[in-house]
């Protein structure tokens, strides 16, 4: 579907110039007119600029409320086609708009709403437009999209805490390092006169600290690129050798304090998405292929694909997770319940509960904590410095004879 760059003015006269995909430039004029706008120019948009579109993204927050919206029209006995015109129609223009009018376009032209988002894997992942297919293959959509708008909620959620512990850290370590930074580059170098010319010998820490102050003072550009190459570094590594990758996953879950937060995390997420995906009508098999590519973590996807191939075999499912010594015991006894109760649902969102539980608790006990535990840090470095240059002052006022 072709994509046009468009001049418009509004009722007040106010010029404006956008794209918007349209099946043709009638579309495009009847679009724009319902919007308020009349159409002054237009030109069809070249491939190059088409694949940008398609690369675009949305927010969670705008998927979280189409999913919904299209939930409650359908609830309420809205036709699909009418459905998404509808929300369309009320939301403000952007390229989502244009998504959804080629959406809507492949849908006339008489693909399934399932197929028609698979056009679009940056907005409708795989998890999504599976779910999607399987609604409409059972004739449950509304509900499929129900439980669809409360996991991306919950999701939100869960981004929403783990960020919240990550702002506080992030802001005092910039102001730590800009403090030190600031006494290193600019305030010892005006010292270091001062401290050689009381004489006498100069302490141990307080060589270290004219040392820190020289290193600062000359490679202060280094210092500052550092945090940035290396964090470029590790991730151009880990994108192009796999045992790189394999090896920082494994690490991501093993780190003090922030590893076992992000295991319950990506095993909340699990949980949820595996009993969504079971209750739609997905196989167990098929669920857990779609897993593999969710958890976003090679060690966990590895694991499940073990368990996947042990399953394929004829083995049941909690045995094939506990022989991978990855999973926690809880999992693999809800599962067990699960095979024995025939409600294998039921049994993974409880455990999606419970470590969502844990998440909340977790970030609730290690957000207070880090306030001191960082006063304390910047204190020590301040003390250091106290001392560093006050002791050869005592030192020489003290060996001073009256």
């Amino acid at each position: 579907m072709p994509e046009y760059k468009f001049r418009t003015i509004d009722a007040i006269g106010k010029v404006k110039s956008d794209t918007m995909i349209a099946s043709n430039a009638m579309e495009l004029e009847k679009r724009l007119g319902s919007m308020g706008f009349d159409l002054l120019s237009y030109a069809e948009q070249n491939k190059a600029t088409k694949s940008l579109f398609k690369r675009k993204k949305i927010s969670r927050r705008e998927l979280i409320n189409f999913t919904f919206h299209i939930e409650q029209l359908m609830q309420s006995g809205v036709p699909l086609l009418d459905s998404l015109r509808d929300v369309r129609d009320s939301l403000d223009y952007s390229h989502f708009t244009d998504v959804l009018q080629t959406i809507i376009d492949d849908i006339e032209g008489g693909k399934t709403l399932s197929l028609a988002m698979s056009g679009h894997p940056h907005i409708f992942d795989k998890v999504y437009v599976t779910l999607v297919r399987v609604g409409e293959q059972t004739g449950r959509l509304p509900d499929v999209l129900k439980d669809m708008a409360e996991t991306l909620r919950w999701q939100d959620e869960l981004a929403s805490h783990t960020k919240k512990i990550m702002i506080y850290p992030i802001i005092v370590s910039v102001v730590v390092f800009s403090v030190v930074a600031f006494l290193m580059i600019y305030l010892m170098p005006q010292l270091l006169p001062f401290i050689k010319n009381i004489g006498g010998e100069i302490p141990t820490h307080t060589k270290i600290l004219i040392a820190t102050s020289a290193f600062f003072t000359k490679y202060w550009y280094l210092i500052i690129a550092a945090p940035f190459v290396v964090t470029m570094s590790i991730k151009y590594a880990a994108a192009n050798n796999v045992k790189v990758r394999d090896f920082i996953d494994g690490a991501k879950l093993k780190i003090w304090l922030f590893g076992p937060l992000m295991m319950k995390i990506k095993l909340a997420r699990f949980a949820n998405y595996f009993a969504m995906m079971y209750s739609s009508g997905i196989t167990v098999l098929d669920a857990l292929r779609i897993s593999e590519d969710m958890v976003d973590n090679t060690v966990l996807a590895s694991s499940i694909s073990i368990a996947r191939n042990r399953i394929s075999d004829g083995t049941q499912i909690s045995e094939s997770f506990s022989g991978t010594g990855v999973f926690p015991s809880m999992i693999v006894r809800m599962l067990k319940i699960g095979e024995d109760t025939g409600a294998m649902d039921e049994a993974l969102l409880n455990v999606s509960y419970f470590y969502n539980r844990e998440v909340r608790e977790s970030i609730d006990k290690i957000e207070p904590a880090m306030v001191p535990a960082l006063t304390i840090l910047l204190g020590a470095i301040m003390m250091w410095i106290m001392t560093a240059v006050l002791g050869p002052v005592y030192d020489a006022v003290a060996g001073i004879k009256f």
